[in-house]
């Protein structure tokens, strides 16, 4: 059995990126991955089917859990566990961008920060291929074999203006004048090639393993950010402290690729993106549809059953609504623009929250009916540039898991706790038991008076200590109008996804004036508490599809048995046997006309869990013979016997 690579990269929520243009130390928050854990064999489906004959009462349908993988032998540093590679990947922004100008002298520079795995640097130059990059990495080595020594400068302003005009970088103006603190700080690589820079860096170029740097890609970039401004050329480039760490990491983004959703979603007809309809609009296939549905029906179940009554709402509104809400104020640039409609302005939705109150103050609430918890499946449309789009994790229209529930102050703790309890439970069914939880607090622009901010605040410390999770806390890191709750979810890869969020909001029930009658006849406002457990419907499907590789667990594959005839005269009795199967909840179809090595190929191929091949010894005895995805061949078994066999194990969730 050929196994992968293990390794364990322990990348914090943050990238720290150190932008020249600002002088400082910027956090840019990853929405990708912060954890790398290679933990699954390869290939493990090859050998499982290498696996001896044997019968079916022998063999009941159980999936057996994959191998685990053998233990890390390369644990990978992060820019905030080591601060030595975080000097190395800072210091090889700098001899890329040096070795760019040597090669290519009208090249003008402009930012070139560290990121997650690497470092990368924005150029003003004609566009780059892939050649090019070979040529920059050979200048590169050449640098660090010199070993020329990286010398820190402190200049006045008016100097730092002088030196840059000297070079003709207009760049490196616009940058200087944003930055704010004096001295100005350059830092020399020799006496060849400067930049503004607060550091930190290397000694010397020599203090790189040349070795264990690699160019990886070029893209397109617009200075700023901002589509009006030029596009400049952007080179990634990942660097670690020595080859054993480059080559786990190299060995990482493989198995990434191998599990992209995008690639995935395409091979087994889950969804696509068409460009007829526009960029970001996700059309679910049936299969993806089938998938989709059983997400909802179980995220619905588990709702009922904990005291939530469900809503739908509009998908437009007037603009009147995201006035009121603050929306058109603070997220304008996240929403399409208004449509006329009889001469009143209507807004595509970016939210649910507004809706939602809009349906507790359709009537007026005494403290008896408290809490109120209401959920709905709201499908949002955000505008998001065309360049940031990306395959189901960055769309245009999406449907958020989204609840609000509505309570008093005293109740804040139990509430959180008990979507604690709902957002474990939801994420076990999918196979998600790792996580990583922020308690973010008051940041120094806010709503709501500090008795109601301590309240909160120790109410969300106190749920998550009762829960036993362990939390980190993001000091100032809350929204203006409360404290949150946020939950990263690790995958199979060992990365880290942003899903479940649960915000105290002291703003909203200010701004559309909600109120309540308590005890004493007196008006007060409730507590408001957003929360999301997946996220997006769309995003956690795409994470689905990269956590189990396309390789679903039979309660949740789209398709969980294939029957395949050895010839024609055998079709009639497997679609005799399919519909029985269809009758009883299973999702089965027929596949025929062709060989049946071939068809089991095919079916593999697409990650069918289970295959039952029928020739005319099964039709005269009504029986199946079944191969498992997972298990191999388990042998020949009744038709009935099949079907309580595969419930069980449906409703129990084990694999085959």
């Amino acid at each position: 059995m050929a196994a992968a690579l293990s390794l364990s990269l322990s990348l914090s929520k943050h990238s720290l990126p150190a932008f020249h243009s600002t002088h400082k130390l910027y956090h840019n928050f990853s929405p990708r991955c912060n954890l790398f854990s290679l933990n699954r064999h390869l290939n493990r489906h090859h050998a499982l089917r290498r696996r001896a004959r044997f019968s079916a009462v022998a063999a009941p349908l159980t999936e057996t859990p994959p191998p685990t993988a053998p233990p890390a032998t390369v644990v990978l540093p992060t820019n905030q566990s080591s601060e030595r590679l975080l000097r190395i990947r800072h210091t090889c922004a700098h001899v890329m961008a040096m070795a760019v100008q040597k090669i290519y002298p009208e090249a003008k520079v402009t930012i070139g920060p560290w990121i997650d795995n690497g470092f990368y640097y924005d150029f003003d130059v004609d566009p780059l291929t892939d050649q090019d990059l070979k040529k920059i990495k050979k200048e590169m080595d050449r640098i660090i074999g010199r070993n020329l020594p990286l010398i820190r400068e402190e200049v006045s302003r008016d100097e730092a203006e002088r030196r840059i005009m000297a070079i003709n970088e207009p760049y490196k103006i616009e940058i200087l004048q944003s930055i704010k603190e004096e001295p100005i700080t350059i830092y020399h690589i020799g006496d060849e090639w400067w930049d503004l820079c607060a550091g930190p860096h290397v000694e010397s170029t020599g203090n790189i393993n040349r070795k264990a740097v690699e160019l990886e890609s070029v893209a397109g970039a617009y200075w700023r950010g901002d589509t009006n401004k030029p596009m400049l050329q952007r080179i990634y480039g990942t660097a670690w402290e020595d080859e054993e760490q480059l080559k786990a990491y190299l060995h990482f983004k493989e198995e990434a690729k191998r599990r992209d959703h995008r690639r995935i979603g395409q091979d087994l007809d889950l969804f696509s993106i068409q460009d007829e309809a526009g960029g970001g609009l996700v059309f679910w296939h049936p299969k993806g549809a089938i998938m989709r549905q059983i997400i909802e029906d179980a995220w619905k179940k588990i709702h009922i059953q904990r005291g939530y009554d469900f809503l739908y709402t509009p998908h437009v509104a007037k603009a009147d609504l995201w006035r009121i809400s603050g929306h058109l104020e603070f997220y304008k640039e996240n929403m399409f623009d208004q449509m006329e409609i009889e001469e009143e302005l209507y807004q595509l939705r970016p939210m649910n929250c507004p809706y939602h109150i809009l349906v507790y103050k359709h009537q007026l609430h005494s403290y008896r009916d408290f809490p109120i918890r209401v959920a709905e499946l709201g499908t949002v449309y955000r505008y998001e540039l065309s360049g940031s789009l990306h395959g189901l994790f960055r769309v245009r229209g999406f449907t958020q898991d989204d609840a609000h529930i509505f309570c008093l102050e005293d109740q804040i703790k139990d509430e959180i706790r008990g979507v604690l309890d709902l957002t474990e439970e939801i994420l076990l069914q999918f196979g998600f038991d790792k996580y990583e939880v922020n308690l973010s607090t008051r940041p120094e622009k806010s709503v709501g008076g500090d008795e109601i901010w301590d309240k909160a605040t120790a109410a969300l410390k106190d749920a998550l200590n009762d829960k036993g999770w362990s939390y980190e806390i993001d000091d100032g890191g809350g929204a203006f109008y409360g404290p949150k709750i946020d939950l990263k979810i690790e995958d199979a890869l060992g990365r880290k996804w942003q899903c479940s969020t649960i915000q105290v909001d002291f703003n909203l029930p200010e701004r559309f004036d909600m109120i309540y009658v308590d005890s004493d006849q007196e008006r007060k406002r409730p507590i408001m508490i957003h929360r999301a457990v997946l996220g997006s419907l769309e995003r956690f499907f795409g994470v689905l599809i990269e956590h189990y590789a396309g390789d679903f667990p039979l309660w949740l594959s789209p398709i969980q048995a294939r029957l395949l005839p050895i010839t024609d005269s055998q079709v009639e009795y497997c679609k005799g046997v399919c519909e029985r199967w269809k009758g009883e909840g299973i999702r089965a179809e027929v596949c025929n006309g062709g060989r049946i090595s071939k068809l089991i190929r095919t079916s593999e191929k697409q990650k069918i869990p289970l295959m039952a091949v029928v020739g005319p010894k099964e039709v005269e005895s009504e029986t199946v013979t079944v191969r498992s995805r997972f298990g191999g061949e388990l042998g020949s078994m009744a038709v009935d016997d099949f079907v309580t066999r595969i419930k069980h194990a449906i409703q129990n969730r084990t694999f085959f």
